[in-house]
C-alpha cells in the first residue's frame, strides 16, 4: 500500500484530489490569524499548493531580487502553537522584508505530520528565506529567542537549531529543474561551477558538497551527532520499516541473545487522525499489550526506554509472515487455468485461517480492548500456518470508550457509525472477503460493492460456505443503528470526526463542495454528493459489463466527460495522483493528452472544451514540467498533433529541444525512447528535416548506450526498460532501412527478457527483486508487445522466441489481477490478447479477461468508471483508469477504430477463435 494516496483521498468521495482543496473548499474553513491578516503594502501574496507564500516587492512592483538558492530556515509547529508561530514569524519577517510561507490551515499541518505523511516535509510549518549567511545567522538567534520554549516535530531533512522548532537546510529558493543521473526531471540547485544538479532532499541532514557548513552552525551539527544507540542492550539489525512517526527494527537482546523487535516513537509526528503523536500511540500500544498479555496471540513487552526525545517499545519478535504474504505463493486464481483441488484446498485454509484470526480478536476482546486496526499486514500466520499472532496495537483502545478508529488500512476501514469491538467486527467481514479477493479498498468509494464481490468469490471458489460470505455482506452494508443514510468512509490516513480540521468535524467523506451525507448505492453515486454544479440526482441500480458494447462504451465516455473540470488550472479529469505534480495535469499517462488521446483512439465524439483546456495550459507549458512521452511535453505534443493542432505541438517540441534533452534517461515513459518516437512521427508528417536529424541523434545515443554492459538491477519492461528503446529502434529502422537498428532492438528486447522469471504454471515474468510483474507498462506483457513488433520484421527469429511469447501469454491469462488499470492491471492483459500474434491468445482467454475486469467496475453518476492505481478512488487517466480501460476494450470488441497505445498500431490479427463461445469466469 502506497500511503500517499491516502492523503489525496481525503478531498472528495470519488477521486482523488488534493489536500488543500478540503482546506479550501468551505467558506468557514478556519484559517490561522495570520492567513487573513491583509497583505502588508509593498508585498505579495500568493497561494502555492499547500503553501501561503509572501514576497516583498521592489520599487517597480515586482518581487525584489533574491537569491536563487541558499541556507533555508524552517520552523515546525504543532496543533498548539502553531497559531503563535505563524504570528511571531509574520511579525518578525515583515518589517525586516525576509521572504517567507507557511501554511495557512491546520488541517494542513495535520497532513503534513500524519503517520505516512512524506518524510522529506515532515515537520515544515514555516519556511524562510534569508538573503545570505549573515542574515541566516541573525534570523536563527533572533526568531530562535522569540520562539524559544516552543515544541515541534523534528525536520528530519534539516539541522536543528539550538533546542527550539528552527532548522536549516541548503536548497533551493527559487523553482529550477535539471534532469538527474535516472533520467527524470527534478528540483536543482547549481553545484560550484554554476551547473544545475538534483537537490537532494532525503529525510537526513546533508550538506552539499561545493558548500562550507557556517562556522556557527558546527556546535549544532556535533550536537546532533551525540545520540546514538551504542549503549543500548539491543543490536539493531534490520530496518522493518519507516514511517512520518519512526522505525520498526529487527535485533537481538545482547543480554540473553532473545530476539526482538524496537519500535521507535518520535515526538509531535506521526499523527492519528485524533491528533495523537507517534509517542502517544506507542504508549496505546504499551498498555493494550500489557492488557492482553498472556493470551499466546500477541507480542509480549520486554522493555520501554527514551533515547534522545524518541520512545522505544521493546517486543517479541513474532516468527511466520503476515497473512498478505500467502496471496502471492498460493492464491489459486494466480494462474489461467485454476486446479479445482487446488482452489478447494485453498478455501480450507482461508475459513481456518479466518477462524484462528476470530478466535486471536476474541481473546483481545475477552480482556477489554479493541483491536482498531484489523488487516491482512497486522496478522502474522506462524510457520504452522495454523496459529496467528495479532501485532501492531498502536490504535488499540479500552472497549468500553466505544471510540472510532483513528488508524486504519483503506481496505478494513469502517464507516463512522461503527464504535468500539463493531470496528474489529466490520474488520473480520472484510478480511472474509479480502482472503478471496484482496480488494476491499473499493469499500471506501461504495460499501454496496461488497455484494457484487461476494458474488465473484461464490463463482470463482464453490466451496466457500453461503452463509460465510452473506454474513460479511450484512456486515459490511448494514446502516446505522436505527436507519438513516448510510455514512461515506473517510479513508484510513484522514481525520474523523474527533479531529479539527478546515471545516470542522468531519461527517463523512469530504468533497470539494462540503461533507458527504448521501447514501452510495451499489448502482450510482452519492445521493446528495455536493459538486461544484450542484447535488447530484440519484442514478437508478444499472451495472453496465464491460464486454456489453457498444453500450459499454458509451457509458465510460459518459462517465469520463462527466468528470470534466474545465475551469480548473492544474486538472481537467481527475486521475492519479501523479498528476499534481509538475506538469502532471497535462502529459499522456495521468493527464488530459491522455484522456483526449484515448476519447480519439476509439473514436468517441470530439471534446472540443478538452481540446482548449490543453491548448490554453500549454501557451507556454508551465516551469517544471517533464519533457517525455508519458510524462510530459513529448506526449502532449503528440496528442496535439493528432487532434490536428500541430503548430502547438512543433512549438512544444521546440521547447524541448533546447533544453539538455540528450541527457534524457533512455526509457519510453519519459526519456529518450519516447521523445524520439515523437519526433520521428512529426518529421514524417510535415517533412521537417531537423526533426529527422534529431530523431536520427536519438536513436544514436540510445544504439550507443544499449552497447554498454548492462547494470545488474536494471528496470525493465514498456515503460521504463529496453523495451521502450526497442520500439523506437524499429519504428527508426522501418524509416531508414538501417538493419544495424533492427539488430539493435533486438539486443534491447534480450536485455530484458534477460530480466524475465518462470513462474510455476509456465508465466514469464519481470523479476523485480521482490516481486514479479506481468503488466503491460513495467511488467512482461509490455516486453511480448514489443516482441511481437520486432517479430514482424524477423520472422525467421519466431521459432527461438517462442517459449518467451508463449510464457507472456500465459501471464496475460491470469483469472485474478488486483488492479483494472491500463499500465498496472487487467486492461492492458486485455489490450495485448486483442493485438498479439502469438499462437496462445485465444477468443476464450481474452474475452475471459474482458468479463474479469468486471469484478472491479464501479459507477460516477451512474455510468460505467473503474478505480485508479491503490483502488481508494476512481480514475479517469490513461495509466490508471477509466480511459485505459476505454481503449484496451475498444482494441478488444470494436473492429472500426483501431484503438492502440501511441506507436504501437493495430494488432497484425486478432484471435481467431471468434466462434468459441463466451466463458463465465
Amino acid at each position: 500500500m502506497d500511503a500517499r494516496y491516502e492523503v489525496y483521498a481525503l478531498a472528495d468521495a470519488h477521486f482523488y484530489e488534493t489536500p488543500d482543496r478540503l482546506a479550501g473548499a468551505r467558506e468557514d474553513a478556519p484559517l490561522y490569524a495570520a492567513a487573513r491578516r491583509a497583505v502588508p503594502e509593498g508585498w505579495e501574496a500568493a497561494r502555492i499548493g499547500d503553501w501561503l507564500a509572501l514576497t516583498p516587492l521592489g520599487p517597480d512592483g515586482t518581487p525584489a531580487p533574491a537569491p536563487a538558492q541558499g541556507w533555508k530556515i524552517h520552523a515546525s509547529a504543532t496543533r498548539v502553537n502553531a497559531e503563535e508561530i505563524a504570528a511571531a514569524v509574520w511579525d518578525y519577517c515583515v518589517p525586516r522584508r525576509v521572504p517567507f510561507k507557511f501554511l495557512p490551515g491546520p488541517h494542513l499541518l495535520h497532513l503534513r505530520n500524519t503517520k505516512y505523511a512524506a518524510r522529506d516535509g515532515s515537520g515544515k510549518f514555516v519556511t524562510v528565506y534569508p538573503a545570505d549567511e549573515e542574515q541566516l545567522h541573525t534570523v536563527l538567534v533572533e526568531l530562535g529567542a522569540l520562539l524559544k520554549g516552543f515544541e515541534g516535530p523534528y525536520v528530519l531533512t534539516d539541522l536543528r537549531w539550538e533546542d527550539g522548532p528552527l532548522y536549516v537546510r541548503y536548497g533551493a529558493f527559487a523553482r529550477m529543474f535539471v534532469v538527474d543521473e535516472r533520467g527524470s526531471l527534478v528540483p536543482a540547485v547549481r553545484d560550484g561551477g554554476g551547473r544545475l544538479v538534483p537537490d537532494r532532499r532525503a529525510p537526513s541532514f546533508q550538506v552539499p558538497a561545493w558548500v562550507t557548513l557556517p562556522a556557527f552552525l558546527e556546535p549544532h551539527l556535533a550536537a546532533r551527532n551525540t545520540t546514538t544507540v551504542g549503549e543500548l542492550p539491543y543490536r539493531i539489525e534490520k530496518a522493518l520499516h519507516f514511517s512520518n512517526g519512526g522505525g520498526v527494527y529487527a535485533g537481538t537482546d545482547t543480554r540473553d541473545g532473545r530476539k526482538v523487535v524496537l519500535k521507535e516513537g518520535r515526538p509531535h509526528a506521526g499523527l492519528a487522525s485524533d491528533g495523537a503523536d507517534a509517542i502517544a500511540r506507542l504508549e496505546r500500544e504499551k498498555q493494550a499489550l500489557e492488557a492482553v498479555a498472556g493470551t499466546g496471540v500477541v507480542p509480549e513487552v520486554r522493555d520501554w526506554f527514551a533515547l534522545g526525545d524518541h520512545r522505544f517499545l521493546v517486543m517479541d519478535f513474532v516468527e511466520g509472515r503476515p497473512l498478505n504474504w500467502f496471496f502471492a505463493e498460493r492464491h489459486p486464481l494466480l494462474t489461467q487455468d485454476p486446479d479445482p483441488a487446488a482452489v478447494a484446498a485453498y478455501t480450507a485454509w482461508a475459513v481456518r485461517v479466518h477462524r484462528a484470526v476470530e478466535r486471536a480478536v476474541e481473546k483481545v476482546h475477552a480482556r477489554g480492548i479493541v483491536f482498531n486496526d484489523l488487516h491482512v499486514f497486522n496478522i502474522m500466520v506462524a510457520p504452522d500456518e495454523e496459529s496467528v499472532f495479532l501485532i501492531d496495537f498502536e490504535a488499540a483502545a479500552p472497549a468500553h470508550e466505544r471510540g472510532r478508529q483513528v488508524v486504519a488500512h483503506p481496505g478494513f476501514f469502517a464507516p463512522p457509525d461503527r464504535r468500539g469491538a463493531d470496528v474489529d467486527r466490520y474488520a473480520l467481514a472484510c478480511l472474509r472477503l479480502a482472503l478471496f479477493l484482496p480488494v476491499t479498498t473499493l469499500f471506501v468509494v461504495d460499501r454496496g460493492k461488497a455484494a457484487h464481490l461476494a458474488e465473484v468469490i461464490a463463482r470463482q471458489f464453490p466451496d466457500v460456505p453461503e452463509d460465510f460470505l452473506a454474513e460479511a455482506v450484512a456486515e459490511i452494508t448494514r446502516a446505522p443503528a436505527g436507519g438513516g443514510p448510510v455514512a461515506v468512509a473517510p479513508t484510513a490516513g484522514g481525520p474523523v470526526t474527533d479531529t479539527p480540521t478546515a471545516g470542522g468535524p468531519v461527517t463523512g467523506t469530504p468533497t470539494a463542495g462540503g461533507p458527504v451525507t448521501g447514501t452510495p448505492t451499489a448502482g450510482g453515486p452519492v445521493t446528495g454528493t455536493p459538486t461544484a454544479g450542484g447535488p447530484v440526482p440519484a442514478a437508478p441500480h444499472s451495472r453496465v459489463e464491460p464486454g456489453d458494447w457498444p453500450r459499454s462504451r458509451d457509458s465510460m465516455v459518459g462517465a469520463i466527460l462527466a468528470s470534466a473540470t474545465p475551469d480548473r488550472d492544474d486538472r481537467l479529469f481527475p486521475g492519479d495522483v501523479a498528476q499534481f505534480s509538475d506538469g502532471g495535469g497535462l502529459g499522456l499517462a495521468h493527464g488530459a493528452a491522455g484522456v483526449l488521446y484515448a476519447l480519439a483512439t476509439t473514436g468517441s465524439e470530439r471534446y472540443e472544451e478538452g481540446e482548449r483546456w490543453l491548448l490554453e495550459r500549454t501557451a507556454p507549458a508551465p516551469a517544471g514540467t517533464p519533457l517525455g512521452l508519458y510524462d510530459g511535453l513529448a506526449g502532449v505534443a503528440h496528442v496535439l498533433e493528432l487532434l490536428g493542432h500541430r503548430q502547438r505541438a512543433l512549438d512544444l517540441v521546440e521547447g524541448v529541444l533546447r533544453e539538455r534533452w540528450q541527457r534524457l534517461s533512455p526509457d519510453l515513459h519519459g526519456g529518450l525512447a519516447g521523445l524520439g518516437l515523437v519526433l520521428g512521427h512529426l518529421a514524417d508528417t510535415t517533412g521537417e528535416r531537423e526533426l529527422r536529424e534529431r530523431a536520427a541523434d536519438a536513436a544514436g545515443i540510445l544504439v550507443e548506450r544499449l552497447a554498454e554492459p548492462a547494470a545488474p538491477r536494471r528496470r525493465a519492461g514498456l515503460l521504463r526498460g529496453a523495451s521502450g528503446p526497442a520500439l523506437f529502434l524499429l519504428r527508426q529502422y522501418e524509416a531508414t532501412g538501417d538493419r544495424a537498428l533492427l539488430d539493435a532492438a533486438a539486443g534491447a528486447l534480450r536485455r530484458d527478457l534477460e530480466r524475465c522469471v518462470r513462474r510455476d504454471g509456465g508465466a514469464l515474468e519481470v523479476d523485480e527483486g521482490w516481486r514479479t510483474m506481468p503488466y503491460l507498462g513495467d511488467g512482461s506483457v509490455g516486453v511480448g508487445a514489443v516482441l511481437d513488433e520486432y517479430l514482424a520484421h524477423d520472422r525467421d527469429a519466431a521459432d527461438g522466441f517462442a517459449p518467451d511469447r508463449d510464457g507472456i501469454v500465459t501471464a496475460a491469462t491470469s483469472r485474478f489481477y488486483a488492479q483494472p488499470g491500463l499500465f498496472q492491471g487487467r486492461a492492458g492483459m486485455i489490450l495485448h490478447l486483442a493485438r498479439t500474434t502469438a499462437p496462445g491468445a485465444t477468443r476464450d482467454r481474452l474475452d475471459r479477461q474482458i468479463d474479469g475486469l468486471g469484478w472491479l467496475a464501479m459507477t460516477y453518476r451512474g455510468r460505467l468508471a473503474f478505480p485508479g492505481h491503490q483502488m481508494m478512488r476512481l480514475s479517469m487517466d490513461l495509466a490508471t483508469g477509466t480511459a485505459g480501460c476505454l481503449l484496451a476494450l475498444s482494441a478488444a470488441l470494436d473492429e472500426g477504430t483501431g484503438a492502440h497505445l501511441p506507436f504501437l498500431p493495430p494488432p497484425h490479427r486478432r484471435p481467431t477463435d471468434a466462434a468459441a463461445p463466451r466463458t463465465e469466469p
